[in-house]
């Protein structure tokens, strides 16, 4: 019987597997490095496109920083022209504020109506008078509403009182004072701010 010793060729067999095992594991080991490496350069060549294009932005802004300051510079300046327009239009109004209030009260009286006493406090006025009946008083309240003058005018208090034989009603009533705005054509529009209690001259 012949007998074949079969241990050398299987030990070259092993060998062999080792070294393509070796070289896949090489291999495997060569492509990893290799794909990092190109992972890392292109976030390297982003990195540097991204602070290329921050420096020419910066750039572009450092141009334009003295434009910009003088940009708001003269925003700055409008404003407080601005501010002080509406200061000098708020002295004038209130200026010629209380003579348009008693012009407008003359105007709105009706007849057969006394006006005996007026207080203003706090952008409210009080009147005070006569009147032959509560109608005309009723008139004289609706008259004064409808001024760009007043608003809110409310009855306080109605009473017949007779006076040297005449039977008269006696009425208290307020409203609230507003300063009309002037409109660009210089006419007045109703809608503006209270009246300040004694301004005028």
């Amino acid at each position: 019987m012949i007998e074949i010793n079969l241990l050398p060729i299987r030990e070259e067999k092993r060998k062999a597997d080792l070294r393509q095992f070796s070289l896949l594991l090489g291999a495997t080991f060569l492509g990893a490095v290799v794909l990092v490496g190109a992972v890392h350069m292109k976030v390297v060549g982003d990195l540097s496109g991204a602070k290329s294009e921050l420096a020419k932005t910066q750039a572009e802004l450092d141009q334009f920083k003295p434009q910009l300051a003088q940009v708001e510079e003269y925003r700055a300046t409008k404003q407080a022209i601005e501010a002080k327009l509406q200061v000098i239009e708020e002295l004038d109004l209130s200026r010629s504020g209380p003579v348009h209030v008693l012009d407008e009260l003359s105007v709105h009286s009706p007849e057969r109506l006394w006006i005996t006493s007026i207080q203003a406090s706090q952008g409210i006025i009080t009147v005070k008078g006569m009147s032959l009946d509560n109608e005309l008083v009723a008139l004289f309240m609706t008259s004064l509403a409808d001024s760009p003058y007043f608003t809110r005018v409310e009855l306080l208090e109605t009473e017949a009182k007779d006076v040297e034989g005449l039977r008269l009603n006696r009425f208290e009533l307020s409203a609230t004072l507003v300063t009309p705005r002037r409109s660009t054509s210089g006419q007045e529009s109703a809608g503006g701010a209270a009246v300040p209690a004694g301004t005028g001259r």
